[in-house]
Formats: C-alpha cells, structure tokens, sequence
C-alpha cells in the first residue's frame, strides 16, 4: 500500500528546473575550466632533457662564438654611430650574450653549481671582450657623436625591467617547448637588447664620459638579472629534475651555496626594480604637473623646464613674469598629495622674465614695426628725391658743356673727366678747374689753367707727389691744354 502511494507522488516541476540549472552550469564551468587548462598549461609540451642540453650547448666561448660576439660588437657599433636601428637589431640577432644568462637562470634552478661557475666564467669574458672591441670602436672611429640610439641606453626605467622580465619569460617558454621556437628567440634578443647597452658603455669610456658607461651598464645589469629570474622561474614551474651529486653533503653544500648566491642576487634585483619604479613614478607625476597645472594654464608662457630628482628641485623658466601670488598657487598644487604623492616635497625654482607682461612685449614689438615701415618710406620718398637731383644735375651739365662748345670755346667735358679721374685715383676725394687771371708784372696779363685737388688725407707726401705727377700729364693730355698747374687743398 505504502509503495503505491510513493509511485503516485511525482516530484514538483519547479525543482526538476531548478536541479536541472544547476547540472547545466556544472557542466559549463567545468568546461571553460578544461579549455582554460589545455590553453595554457605547457607542461606536457616540454622537452626536459633537450631544454637542457640546448642552455648548456649555449654557454661556451671560444672559437667561433668568441667571433661571432665581436663581429656583432662592430655592428651593434656601427648602428649606434649611425643612429641606424635597423643595424642595431641585426646585432642584437647574431649576439651569443644570451646563452650564459639563461645558463645562470639554470643553474640556481636545478641547484648545478658546475654549471653556474662556467656560465658565470664565460658572461664576464664576453662582457670584457665586448666592452674592449666597443672601446676601440668608438675611441679611434672619428665620427662619434650623441644620438637616440646612444641616449636610449644610458637611462633605464620601469619598462625595460619589465621588458627583461617578460622577454625572459617568453625566451624559457619557447625553449622548454619541443621544438623550439626560433620567431620567439630573436624577439626576446630584440626585445631585451643585450648588446647595445655593452656598447654604448664602450663608447661612455672611449670618450671618458662615465655616466654614460654606468648608466648603460646599469640597463645590461637589469636585463641579465631579469632574464635569469625568468629562467629560474619557469624551470621551477616546469618542475625540472635538480642536478644529482654523489652524496647527500654535497648536494646539501651546493644547494645551501646556491640559494645563498641566488638571494645576493635577487636582493638588488628587487631593490632596482623598486627604485626604477619609484624614479619613473617620479617622471611621470613631474610630467602630468608640467602638462595639468602649467601648459594648461594659458596666462603662463613655459619656455623650458628641467628637473634634478637627486636634490628634488624643479626648474621652471617662464616668458612672462611670475608674481608671488602665481608661485605660491603652483606650489599649492605641486603638495597636492592626491595627484602628485611622489613629489610633494619637490622645491620649484621659477625664473620669469623681467618685463611686466607678455602684452607689453607684443605692444611694444607691434609698435616697433609701424615705426620701422614709417622710416621705410621716408628712405623710398629721399631716394626718388635723389634720383631726380642727380637727373638734374646731369642734365644742367650737358647743357653748360653744349652752350660752351656752341660758343667755340675750348671746354672739355669736365663731368666725364672728373669721373674718369676719380675711378683712376681712387685716393682723391674733390677735383676742381678754373682759368685764372694772373699779372706778374702788373702790366701783362696771363690766362693760367689750374686743377685743384683735395687728396685723401692719410696719404703722405712722398705718396701724393708721384700721383700728381702723373696725373697733371693725364689731364693735360685729356683736356689738350699746353700748360696745367696742380694746385694741393689739403
């Protein structure tokens, strides 16, 4: 009887839908769960006996690496001479610098102590063969100068340690894979740069500019250091076997030694990541001031800024003049701790300009202009005045030198005589002729030509008395005069 009444009592519709919701959402997680899984999970695509053999095929230096490393150095050169990237990258392709970093990453993993000696050995011989050819390089190659390329590398920030990090990352995913990944290693070789820091450190010692060798030094160190972290990491993660040793004590002492060099390393890793993270929070806080309370602000006029994050001092050089009320306003901003809290106790040092105001400059500069223009057609009226009296005066004197010769008197024209003795003796400075009357015994009387000439006076006698000379012979020639006085008005 009980077993027929449970038969007729049917479940309630509402929890059939209900139970059913949740099978159906069970089933959907647990696939996106599987899909997520088989997206990225790469562990059953490692090669752990190849990864290994191909880091420690990497690491030696000798024979054609040594080479294939100095050739690279050259090019890598070449391209920051040129300011060419093209052939920056190029060097950063054929550079072998990458084979001991990822050899130190390894060998802190798999705690091979071996390994670590030989990698450590063979990165300083490349950084010293790279740093001597780079030397040479920039030291006895005569068009060395400033650039991009070269400027890049002698600041690093936040991005290129996240770029090493990440390219490292990339680099050690590509070689766990079987079959590696070629694309993948020449664009963390790109990407991380290895080389051109190297020599643009060669170049800051070439031309004894050492904050340019420390601070491209400084860009390599964090590449190496990141890139090696990656490596550690993802063999960590992959689970690789650790290196076996004969016995338990020296595996003990290899591993205690390795962890301890590995926290030497990492406590600067850590510590230049928070400090470049901190200068360029720094950077970008004293950008977005520039930007938000300066360049916004139309009634300032920014000629320039500087800044010095060691003395924590901002420069500030202005068109316009700054009041008091102005600079306070600025420094009011510069301490607002919500939107500038890494630079709240910077100082800022404003220069304005000595004039009152921008609109007194532009006033004055327009005033300047009118006036220009007035002087400008004075000078073009006094030139057409000119140029009518010398017409004239050419004119006057064809007509004197006409009514002469209608009077058969002997004139010369005098005008073309005077021009043709100025352009022999350039010396002289006024020529003049008349006939004068002359009696010396006050009964006869005598008509004698004489020319009168005003020499430059810097000459000196001995100097005039040939030139006049020849020149009394010259114009009695040109006007056909029997007799001619020259007569000195100094």
């Amino acid at each position: 009887m009980e077993e027929d009444i449970e038969k007729n009592i049917k479940p309630h519709p509402e929890e059939d839908v209900k139970q059913s919701a949740q099978n159906e959402a069970k089933g959907l997680l647990e696939s996106i769960r599987k899909f997520l899984i088989e997206l990225f999970d790469f562990r059953d695509d490692t090669d752990h006996e190849a990864t290994l053999e191909a880091i420690k095929a990497d690491i030696p230096f000798k024979g054609a690496t040594a080479w294939v490393l100095i050739f690279a150095v050259f090019v890598a050169s070449i391209g920051l001479n040129a300011n060419s990237t093209a052939v920056v990258i190029g060097a950063m392709l054929i550079s072998p610098l990458m084979g001991p970093i990822l050899g130190i990453g390894m060998s802190f993993a798999l705690n091979d102590i071996n390994t670590f000696k030989k990698s450590l050995i063979n990165l300083g011989i490349m950084i010293g063969l790279s740093l001597f050819a780079s030397f040479l390089f920039f030291y006895f190659f005569p068009l060395s100068e400033d650039n991009s390329e070269l400027l890049g590398r002698v600041s690093p920030d936040i991005r290129d340690v996240l770029i090493a990090f990440f390219g490292g990352l990339a680099l050690m995913v590509a070689r766990t894979k079987k079959g590696t990944i070629a694309s993948v290693i020449f664009g963390v070789a790109i990407a991380t740069a290895l080389m051109p820091p190297l020599c643009t450190a060669g170049y800051g010692l070439a031309k004894g500019n050492f904050s340019y060798f420390f601070g491209a030094m400084y860009l390599f160190t964090i590449n190496t250091i990141f890139i090696a972290l990656a490596t550690f990491l993802v063999l960590k993660l992959l689970r690789f076997p650790m290196h076996k040793y004969a016995n338990a004590a020296k595996r003990k002492r290899y591993s205690t030694i390795a962890t301890v060099v590995g926290i030497a390393v990492m406590i600067p890793a850590i510590f230049t990541f928070i400090n470049v993270f901190q200068d360029n929070q720094v950077n970008t806080q004293i950008n977005a001031f520039i930007k938000n309370e300066i360049k916004a602000n139309k009634s300032l006029q920014l000629i320039d800024w500087d800044k010095d994050i060691d003395k924590k001092e901002i420069y500030l050089n202005f068109f316009n003049e700054i009041t008091d009320a102005t600079e306070n306003d600025l420094t009011n901003e510069l301490s607002n701790i919500v939107f500038y809290p890494n630079i709240g106790d910077f100082q800022l040092k404003i220069k304005g300009s000595d004039t009152k105001s921008f609109e007194l400059i532009t006033t004055a500069y327009k005033e300047k202009r009118e006036e220009l223009q007035e002087s400008k057609n004075i000078i073009a009226g006094l030139q057409k005045q000119i140029t009518a009296l010398q017409e004239t005066i050419s004119t006057l004197n064809t007509r004197i030198e006409q009514d002469a010769l209608n009077k058969n008197q002997k004139v010369v024209a005098f005008s073309r005589i005077a021009k043709d003795a100025k352009i022999r003796y350039v010396d002289i400075k006024e020529i003049s002729f008349a006939n004068v009357l002359s009696s010396k015994d006050f009964i006869k009387i005598d008509t004698i030509p004489i020319a009168t000439i005003k020499w430059n006076r810097k000459l000196s006698d001995s100097i005039i008395a040939p030139k006049e000379r020849e020149l009394r012979r010259w114009l009695q020639k040109e006007m056909a005069l029997d007799t001619l006085f020259i007569k000195r008005d100094r």
